[in-house]
């Protein structure tokens, strides 16, 4: 079995206590050190050997958007935190997942149990020591993703990826559209089309990013999805058919 070592950095000593006593409830997990110090949590980090920081994101001397900016992607993070208002410049920064507190036992599990299947399919067969130390397992490129944030006029709100058909830009926003509602954000196309996973979603007009098997018919230069008809732009044409015949449609 992976064993995922870990750091808990909190300044709440209580805090520190609760994650403590779950990575003890969980055979994968190691815990390395627990600190109320976000500089020397960031040293153990940037000297390697650290599969996951369980990081608080209001510190005194170092907040955890900092602390995140400055490990610049070395091991895997989840954020525990009492605020949900950092929820979506957290996952520009590719976090693994976000706990409100106070954290329950399942969901923390959960989110523990994300990490560490990532780093399953990460990691080599077979790999000498000091290979797998600078693995893909402890700095993941690509997180498996199946949520993003987005901010609208009033909240944070979290969208499945699976629930998205289309996405529309207009002149200063963008509109969302899952199978159960329309979400209206101020992000634009560009922004958007770089956080959603390839291979999944495609851009295939300067106006619309559609969900690839979301597609109910293809004609001409146009796509039908739930009764929408979105055009096929000629700049984007050649790429989308790509990705047609790699989904063997």
């Amino acid at each position: 079995m992976i064993k995922l070592k870990c750091i808990a950095v909190d300044d709440e000593p209580l805090a520190l206590d609760i994650i403590e006593d779950y990575v003890s409830k969980v055979p994968f997990l190691e815990l390395v050190k627990r600190t109320e110090n976000a500089i020397e949590a960031l040293q153990l980090v940037q000297a390697g050997g650290i599969d996951l920081v369980f990081l608080d994101i209001q510190m005194p001397e170092l907040t955890g958007i900092q602390f995140l900016k400055i490990a610049n992607g070395k091991a895997n993070y989840i954020l525990t935190t009492a605020y949900s208002q950092y929820a979506l410049e957290s996952y520009d920064l590719n976090v693994s997942d976000y706990l409100l507190k106070p954290i329950a036992f399942d969901r923390f599990y959960k989110a523990v149990e994300k990490v560490h299947n990532q780093v399953k399919i990460a990691e080599p067969v077979a790999a000498p020591q000091s290979f797998v130390a600078s693995a893909p397992s402890s700095t993941p490129a690509n997180p498996i993703q199946d949520f993003i944030f987005v901010k609208t006029e009033h909240k944070i709100q979290k969208i499945q990826l699976d629930d998205i058909l289309y996405i529309e830009g207009l002149k200063d926003y963008i509109s969302i559209y899952t199978k159960a509602e329309r979400v209206i954000t101020l992000q634009n196309m560009k922004k958007m089309d770089e956080t959603l996973p390839k291979g999944q979603f495609v851009r295939v007009h300067k106006s619309y990013i559609i969900s690839l098997d979301k597609i109910e018919s293809i004609e001409r230069s146009r796509i039908s999805i739930c009764g929408k008809i979105i055009p096929i732009g000629d700049t984007y044409r050649d790429e989308f058919f790509k990705h047609i015949d790699n989904k063997n449609i």
